[in-house]
């Protein structure tokens, strides 16, 4: 088996597979830090969700899916955001209700699409494997975004993270950087969908956080270790999945769920 993945290694797909898994690792890692401590997993899933609208636009108007995801994810993550500060009793229903609209508003259009529509289940369950090199140069893009956005905002996001009454008081714009930080969890969605699904995008954008919270309080550590812990689920899940013949995608989350289990026994035992 060994031998084999050596050999697969050889060969562009295989090589753009683990790059595109090791540059969304990071994305989750950041990123996927402040959606668990924040407690904002449904927000990520109803944007990740809502994001098949954005490619629905993509096959109706004839362009390139993955920028109408990211403009759809975009603007309906601003709307969960602004819903989740300002409508407290029924953000999670509303929240629903766009999850809801946006995938709704896909599958319309790509009914109303005309012509045969060969890879539109890529994005619902992820196609990793089928990642091309200029997908690769727009997820280190939206990588370095990431980390610019960290760099300016990182105190003013573990304030609001901890203690928003004291934001607040120290005149932070909170509903902005609530929105900004909103927006950054849109752009990692984007690019998780394409390694393992819209279906599947919360697993791993929250899975490595989560063991990572598990052992450490420091938040930059905790970022540190859960994109270690991503990029060991995608370096894994790709190589059980050439060896067993299996989906890619669905075998990275099934690593990373098992690692939680255990790594949750582990907590809870000790």
């Amino acid at each position: 088996m060994i031998e084999s993945l050596w050999t697969a290694l050889q060969y562009d797909f295989m090589q753009n597979a683990l790059i595109a898994g090791f540059l969304v690792s990071i994305a989750c890692g950041l990123i996927g830090s402040f959606v668990v401590i924040n407690r904002m997993v449904f927000i990520s899933g109803g944007i990740a969700h809502a994001a098949y609208g954005g490619i629905g636009l993509g096959y109706y108007f004839q362009f390139n899916p993955l920028w109408g995801a990211i403009a759809f994810s975009f603007v309906m993550s601003l709307a969960m955001g602004w819903v989740a500060c300002h409508s407290q009793q029924r953000s999670d229903t509303l929240i629903g209700v766009m999850w809801a609209l946006g995938m709704a508003i896909g599958v319309m259009l790509i009914d109303l699409t005309k012509g045969y529509k060969a890879d539109v289940s890529s994005y619902l369950f992820g196609s990793i494997l089928t990642v091309p090199r200029q997908d690769l140069w727009m997820m280190a893009g939206l990588d370095c975004l990431i980390i610019i956005l960290l760099f300016l905002f990182y105190k003013e996001f573990l304030a609001i993270s901890f203690d928003p009454i004291y934001a607040t008081t120290r005149n932070l714009p909170v509903d902005f950087l609530y929105l900004t930080l909103v927006a950054a969890i849109a752009l990692t969605v984007v690019m998780v969908m394409q390694l393992v699904g819209l279906i599947m995008v919360i697993a791993l954008l929250s899975i490595p956080a989560a063991i990572a919270g598990q052992y450490v309080r420091d938040v930059p550590q905790m970022m540190l270790l859960a994109t270690a812990l991503g990029m060991v689920f995608c370096g894994l899940g790709l190589a059980l999945s050439y060896g067993f013949n299996l989906s890619s995608g669905a075998t990275i989350i099934l690593v990373a769920s098992i690692s939680y289990l255990i790594s949750l026994g582990i907590k809870l035992k000790f």
